[in-house]
């Protein structure tokens, strides 16, 4: 048998085995070189080398057992309908689920429970746990996955993260070891076992208890969404009362910054604000930012504060690497474009056309004189007495236009996502180039991981409460908008530079690009923003409330979006966007970027 045929045939049988842990006959298993993922039926695993080693095997079995135990155990409306609007509830939240629907499979399949343990042991590997040396650098969702695998199928903690784990299994224990105890008794019914780890997020402070004295439905829209609710999960074969689907209802109200009577939930932490910083608001109505705006004088709402800015750096890409590492991280990249090139190209043809055929020539014949109208000489051949024909270009109606780029360069960008981020940039910048659009390439990261000097500063501080941002930003030019592109096409090389990606602090990005925008002279500003994921800082957010982040986020989308005349369209690479911008799409798979962002600015465009 070859090689090839031996890869077939092992990809036959994950389908059949993962077809019957479904229990459904549409599940197909395939091979893919990036990270494993599963778009509806379609579960794709790390290939395996062409001779099937054992570890390999393994490893992509125990992605295919996991995926196809989620298709039959998991239920993905129920799931929603209960999930915190918290960034790291919401994936304590996930990853705690993740480990029911393996435990399942791993206590009454001991096979299964091996390829879900070469799976884990990989992704391991790759996570911060294995790194941590103290309580602030353990990630959360991690450490309480594995303890919920731990108390579901009697499995220790691998030897990877059981550093990671110890560090935090005291607090853990002692908030939620309750909650722990009694997830094995809701092993199979997965509304109960989300009920049990909504507890546990409240008894680690992670999501705000709900209060018993306030009402959960005033206006009748609770009960009428629970009967709908009740009637979707009909499959589930249990039953839940109206008083507990106004709960959870309540409760996604929240997550969205507003209480029933319409004002923040977060009118405390703007109460507790220092005059100074009240009195730097400014007023109502549109307040274009400048550059170098200092975070007191932000619009109204803005309860962020960052404990210092003196590490943050605004940089051109030329300025973190010299020009010869620049040409061969620029090489590199044109590498990584040879098999993405053509359809991207084609797209951003696609583009230009549209851009053209709305700067479309107008003529005005039988003019004085202008231009020779070639295509009446021939009345002057039948009649010579006639006079030349001139024509004159109209004006055209096309609006000066600058596109801003903002692409995240965070850690969990690494690999095939930043590559083609960079890729349709770069091809995006030089399709609008021809259309005499101005294109400016920005992104944003951290200096460092875990803070950086900032956190140095707050702790020789005494470790104030509450200090805001606590790390140092890091916003990268890559290309300017006046700058050609034939002049930055060697710095968009920088994103594949190793140890470049770092944390993302999202809202402060916005605010910085937008500022650039705002100061351009040209009619139409458009801001397309690229991400994977929420902002994430665990020096930031282990010091500051949870949603510290998101809350800030949120609150510079909605300005922007309702005050600004910057347009601004968001672009999620596996991760849900829509919940945070007005005008977006979420993509599962990031060679879908290119084409996503020629429709996203040709629809911008058309709205002209």
């Amino acid at each position: 048998m070859t090689a090839r045929s031996s890869l077939d045939a092992f990809k036959a049988i994950l389908s059949g085995t993962a077809r019957a842990i479904a229990r459904d006959a549409e599940v197909e298993v395939g091979f893919t070189a990036d990270a494993p993922h599963m778009v509806g039926k379609a579960i794709k695993v790390p290939a395996p080398g062409r001779t099937l080693p054992h570890d390999q095997v393994m490893l992509a079995r125990g992605f295919a057992d996991a995926d196809a135990l989620k298709l039959r155990h998991h239920n993905a409306k129920l799931h929603a309908g209960a999930a915190p609007a918290e960034a790291i509830a919401h994936a304590v939240y996930d990853a705690a689920e993740q480990a029911r629907v393996e435990a399942i499979g791993a206590r009454s399949m001991a096979g299964v429970r091996d390829n879900l343990s070469a799976a884990l042991d990989l992704r391991l590997k790759s996570d911060a746990i294995v790194r941590a040396n103290n309580f602030e650098e353990v990630p959360l969702p991690t450490a309480v996955a594995l303890m919920v695998r731990e108390r579901l199928t009697g499995q220790p903690v691998p030897e990877a993260a059981q550093k990671g784990v110890d560090l935090v299994r005291d607090w853990i224990e002692t908030k939620a070891g309750g909650d722990l105890d009694a997830l094995p008794l809701a092993l199979d019914d997965q509304r109960a076992f989300q009920q049990l780890t909504n507890s546990l997020l409240e008894h680690l402070a992670l999501v705000e208890a709900d209060n018993p004295d306030e009402p959960t439905d005033d206006d009748g829209e609770s009960d009428e969404e629970s009967a709908e609710q009740e009637q979707d999960e009909s499959d589930q074969g249990e039953e839940e009362t109206g008083d507990s689907d106004a709960t959870t209802e309540a409760r996604g109200e929240q997550g969205e910054g507003e209480t029933e009577d319409g004002e923040s939930e977060y009118s405390d932490d703007l109460d507790a604000m220092s005059d100074e910083d009240a009195e730097g608001m400014g007023d109502e109505g549109m307040m274009p930012v400048r550059p170098n705006r200092p975070m007191s004088d932000l619009p109204p709402g803005f309860d962020y504060k960052a404990f210092t800015t003196a590490h943050d750096e605004v940089i051109a890409a030329t300025e973190l690497c010299d020009a010869d590492e620049l040409a061969r991280l620029r090489g590199f990249l044109d590498q990584q474009m040879a098999s993405l090139h053509g359809a991207v190209t084609k797209l951003a043809n696609r583009l230009q056309r549209r851009l053209m055929a709305q700067q479309s020539r107008a003529w005005e014949f039988d003019q004085e004189e202008g231009m020779l109208d070639a295509a009446r000489l021939a009345r002057i051949v039948i009649d010579p007495t006639r006079s030349l024909s001139y024509k004159i270009e109209r004006d055209t109606e096309f609006r000066d236009t600058v596109v801003t780029l903002l692409i995240d360069n965070s850690g969990s960008m690494r690999g095939r996502p930043i590559s083609i981020a960079a890729i349709s940039a770069d091809i995006m910048a030089r399709t609008l180039e021809r259309c005499g659009v101005k294109t400016e390439i920005l992104g944003f990261t951290t200096r460092a991981w875990k803070g950086g000097q900032s956190r140095e500063d707050w702790l020789a501080a005494g470790r104030p409460p509450m200090p805001g941002r606590l790390n140092d930003l890091r916003h990268i030019i890559y290309k300017k908008a006046d700058e050609p592109w034939r002049r930055a096409r060697n710095s968009l090389g920088l994103m594949m530079r190793e140890g470049l990606l770092k944390e993302n602090i999202d809202g402060e990005a916005l605010l910085w690009a937008h500022a650039r925008l705002v100061a351009r002279p040209e009619e139409r500003r458009i801001l397309m923003v690229i991400s994977d994921g929420a902002p994430v800082d665990d020096s930031t957010l282990s010091v500051n409330s949870g949603v510290y982040l998101e809350r800030h986020l949120r609150q510079v989308i909605e300005w922007i979006e309702t005050r600004s005349p910057v347009q601004l369209v968001a672009i999620g690479i596996g991760h849900d966007v829509t919940r945070y911008y007005k005008r977006a799409v979420t993509i599962m798979d990031a060679e879908q970027l290119g084409g996503t962002m020629v429709e996203q600015l040709a629809g911008l465009f058309d709205e002209d």
